[in-house]
């Protein structure tokens, strides 16, 4: 054998003895050999994971892992951890209407902690959340697949020419490409949509869309085929996943009156009645700043309609005063994870307050009302009792606190002179002391300490007492005497 051979072979002999032995179905022999894990779900309910285990020491900790598709979090429960010897590792991972979403893949498995501080994650399962109360029909097409499981293939069909068209007039407009399947849930049942929204949900939705999990979901009954909402609430909500396309980044995401006025603009345009409803709250000093819809929207339906309209209006004005290709390149630009300002500046020469202020001023207004937490009113007062005056706070400052209203009694009107009275009575009595002691320091007395007193000026000591006894007779008289003010319990 040659050198060369001879290296060869001992460099693998070497990795051999260094790679670890992997049982069946995975894991490290010292700690424990793990079965393939499985997961079974029940929409509304919960996941559940099992895995075989056989380990040749217990650990001290055990946890169940989740993780979510679209979720960039692990969710962590602990379980009782299993012995040594066989074992089967279980967790029920519960999914409530409205806390996991049907089309979501999740990850299940465990992980093991051990005394040495060793950390064991067993191999993991992958299960798609599905709603099984119903038997979905599917339609497929480029990009968009339509389930349904109430109306006929031409109610089918009408939802998938209309999500097809939705998808390339959007991508055409972005100018971005889309791969990646689109699934679209319709629901004909409106408790069962709601079932699968949860309790969180305003009432008014119609349909959302999840670019995490590449979903849309819409309540559409059959009869409802051929109603003009129908293609309204489909574009809508596929130009969303179009949107997350062209801007994702992993810093922040655009405002949300941009997202939702460019879905509204594409599926009808900024039409009569979006423009009648803005144009009344400009006219009533009711109009929402742009500022205010960057997140949600307001909850109650007058103001939550009004968010929507304003939102495409915002739009109406961006394409009419800076153009389409402006509308793209200020979309488009969020993708590289720049500011607000800096996407509005470089699309339309002016930052965000700017373009707010020009779109107010095209409606007609100046900056609407400020809205916002604001000092409740005085509450309902004890009799007697009086509130105190509250400054008036400057326009634009926040409200000082509150101050606590307090009694009043006919002694009030005394309080001042009997403090001023008092003053006085304590200035006398240190002018007093100041001149006793100033007094005595010119006779020649010490500051401190006992006294120069001579034989003729302590009749006890002349009668021959003891100095000390007066002084200790005081103290025992005044030990027992502060003993009991200091423990109540002692005095008798």
């Amino acid at each position: 054998m040659t050198r060369v051979a001879s290296a060869l072979a001992a460099t693998l002999l070497l990795a051999l003895s260094l790679a670890p032995t992997v049982g069946a179905g995975g894991g490290d022999p010292a700690t424990g050999v793990f079965g393939e894990p499985t997961a079974t779900a029940t929409f509304g309910e919960s996941i559940r994971v099992e895995q075989s285990a056989g380990l040749e020491i217990a650990p001290v900790r055990a946890e169940a892992v989740v993780r979510a598709e679209g979720s960039n979090r692990t969710f962590l429960a602990e379980i009782p951890p299993p012995g040594p010897g066989e074992s089967t590792l279980t967790y029920t991972y519960p999914t409530p209407p409205g806390s996991l979403y049907p089309n979501t893949r999740v990850e299940l498995g465990f992980r093991l902690t051990f005394e040495d501080g060793r950390i064991v994650e067993t191999p993991t399962t992958t299960i798609r959340y599905e709603d099984d109360r119903f038997e979905w029909r599917t339609i497929e097409g480029p990009l968009v697949r339509v389930h349904w499981a109430q109306g006929d293939d031409g109610f089918g069909r009408r939802a998938l020419d209309i999500g097809g068209r939705a998808v390339e007039e959007a991508t055409t407009l972005l100018g971005v490409e889309e791969t990646r399947p689109i699934d679209f849930f319709v629901y004909g049942d409106r408790d069962a949509f709601f079932d699968v929204l949860g309790p969180a949900i305003q009432e008014n939705v119609g349909g959302v869309a999840l670019a995490e999990i590449r979903t849309m979901f819409a309540n559409i009954e059959p009869s409802q085929v051929n109603d003009p909402w129908v293609g309204i609430v489909i574009p809508h909500e596929l130009t969303h996943l179009v949107f997350d396309t062209a801007t994702r980044n992993p810093y922040h995401e655009p405002p949300h009156w941009l997202n939702e006025g460019l879905a509204d603009y594409l599926a009808q345009g900024y039409n009569g009645g979006a423009r009648r409803a803005v144009e009344n709250a400009a006219r009533s000093g009711a109009i929402m700043p742009l500022r205010a819809l960057v997140g949600r929207f307001p909850t109650t339906p007058d103001r939550f309609s009004l968010a929507y309209d304003e939102s495409v209006s915002a739009i109406d004005f961006l394409i009419r005063t800076y153009g389409q290709d402006a509308l793209v390149g200020l979309i488009r630009s969020y993708a590289d994870g720049v500011s607000d300002d800096i996407a509005f500046e470089d699309a339309l020469g002016v930052n965000v307050a700017g373009f707010e202020a020009a779109w107010l001023a095209d409606l007609g207004i100046e900056e609407p009302p400020a809205y916002g937490p604001r000092p409740a009113p005085p509450g309902p007062l004890p009799p007697g009792w009086t509130a105190a005056v509250q400054p008036t706070p400057r326009p634009g400052s926040s409200s000082p606190p509150l101050a606590s209203p307090r009694p009043s009694g006919p002694g009030d009107d005394l309080a001042e002179p009997v403090l001023i009275g008092a003053i006085a009575v304590i200035a006398v009595v240190l002018a007093v002391g100041l001149f006793v002691v100033a007094r005595g320091l010119s006779r020649g007395d010490p500051l401190f300490g006992p006294s120069a007193l001579t034989a003729e000026e302590e009749p006890d000591a002349a009668l021959g007492a003891e100095p000390d006894a007066e002084p200790d007779a005081e103290l025992s008289r005044d030990g027992p005497a502060g003993d009991a003010a200091a423990n109540p319990d002692d005095v008798r």
